[in-house]
């Protein structure tokens, strides 16, 4: 019988913790796990679902129940993204995550990779343009296996939060490994972004 409930119960974890994504802004798929957990009373670590099987349930709650909000918001931040990709340009700067997959949300940060010789140089930058901004670390898995931490500096800039993890030059060429898939992260430099903004036309 439990063995028969399982895939129910996967479906029904799966549209809770896409329903704590988008209405509550839980950032990660961890804690949006373990919080769906607790509010469904689901002690069954084996009836969890992968990240895989919660972004798309989160691609189908926004559609369902965002519809008429969600597509302009990622719409701006998209269009926030080019202008911070302008301003970043001498980072090369490359969009990663919710903004780019199209499951962000109202409080979702732009999250960019940067490239640099040091982290001190993206400091300076933001340091000479009077950009007031948080550091950090990130720690990702790289495409041989190994665990990384890497430095991040955050700041706002109008309605937009954004998310800067740096990488040596040479890491431009592998990306680290998403946390939704294990697969190569999806990196998408502003080409991709202009095209996207123009596939979907409001």
């Amino acid at each position: 019988m439990a063995h028969r409930e399982a895939p129910r119960l996967r479906i029904l974890l799966a549209q809770e913790c896409a329903r704590l994504m988008a209405e509550e802004g839980v950032a990660d798929f961890r804690t949006a796990k373990r919080k769906a957990a607790l509010r469904l009373a689901i002690a069954d670590k084996g009836a969890l679902p992968d990240n895989r099987e919660i972004e798309q349930a989160l691609l189908n709650y926004q559609r369902l129940f965002q519809a008429d909000r969600q597509p302009q918001r990622l719409r701006e931040l998209r269009e926030a993204t080019l202008d911070a990709m302008r301003f970043l340009a001498n980072f090369q700067p490359k969009l990663v995550g919710a903004v780019l997959s199209g499951t962000a949300g109202l409080n979702t940060p732009i999250q960019l990779h940067l490239f640099a010789d040091t982290p001190k140089e993206v400091a300076l930058f933001l340091m000479e343009q009077r950009i007031p901004f948080e550091t950090g670390e990130r720690r990702l898995k790289l495409g041989n296996g190994d665990q990384a931490r890497l430095p991040v500096f955050r700041f706002s800039a109008g309605d937009h939060d954004f998310d800067l993890t740096v990488f040596a030059p040479l890491a431009e060429r592998e990306a680290p490994r998403s946390p939704v898939d294990g697969q190569p992260m999806r990196r998408a430099g502003p080409t991709e972004i202009q095209a996207l903004l123009a596939e979907h036309q409001p």
